[in-house]
């Protein structure tokens, strides 16, 4: 049944402006976020390269092709600029370990966090090794998360661990001993990538030498952590 009284309606001229009102914040926080990106991928690349103090906004606006001005509205400094990046290849670096669950088998678990940290290494040299270089300075952009937010993360996959040993699912390790050989060991490919291609004439990017390094890399490690009779 119809109202008695049909409520107004917008002429065509109202909807398409209410329509574009609606869409606008969308497209704005799209394009946003694009050129937010542009300029954190440019930025990597020097950074990883030559560091904070080697790298120039200058460079980085050119590569990102933005203005300097512009470059300055998303990231009022060189440091603020730096430390984003760090923070996004944090998320990228942890994304595999944040996966680790209670309710996995072990072995199963850190087969597959081996793999998932292997390809880190082989779609993000550069973030890996901008983050090493930022660990052998000292970490003094970055010292007030790791000391937060990683250490939290890495003591709860350590009670995880430990949940596993006290189960009898695999052998009595230090969790967090097994969570640095897991980080040295997939991440060496990427930081030291020159030096593994140098003596193998292989990298990462080959998906034969892929493949036979996860599964080294994963017979190693669990040979290790499994229980003996």
């Amino acid at each position: 049944m119809k109202p008695l009284v049909e409520p107004p309606q917008p002429d065509a001229g109202e909807k398409k402006s209410r329509q574009t009102a609606a869409k606008a914040p969308t497209r704005r926080s799209r394009a946003v976020a694009a050129k937010r990106g542009n300029i954190m991928a440019a930025a990597l690349e020097f950074f990883s390269l030559y560091g904070i103090h080697g790298t120039s906004l200058d460079q980085v606006a050119e590569r990102a092709d933005v203005s300097k001005t512009n470059l300055l509205y998303y990231f009022p400094s060189k440091e603020d600029l730096y430390i984003a990046v760090l923070k996004g290849l944090l998320d990228i670096w942890l994304a595999p370990l944040k996966a680790l669950q209670s309710d996995q088998h072990p072995l199963e678990a850190i087969r597959e966090y081996i793999r998932l940290k292997l390809c880190v290494s082989r779609d993000n040299p550069q973030a890996s090794r901008l983050f090493c270089l930022e660990m052998v300075q000292g970490a003094p952009l970055l010292k007030q998360e790791l000391g937060g937010s990683l250490k939290t993360l890495v003591e709860d996959k350590s009670d995880v661990i430990r949940g596993w040993i006290k189960d009898g699912l695999i052998a009595p390790v230090d969790p967090m001993q097994l969570i640095f050989m897991l980080w040295a060991t997939t991440q060496h490919y990427a930081d030291f990538s020159v030096q593994v291609e140098a003596i193998t004439g292989k990298t990462l990017s080959d998906p034969e030498f892929f493949e036979q390094t996860v599964k080294n890399v994963q017979h190693i490690i669990t040979e290790g952590i499994q229980l003996r009779a």
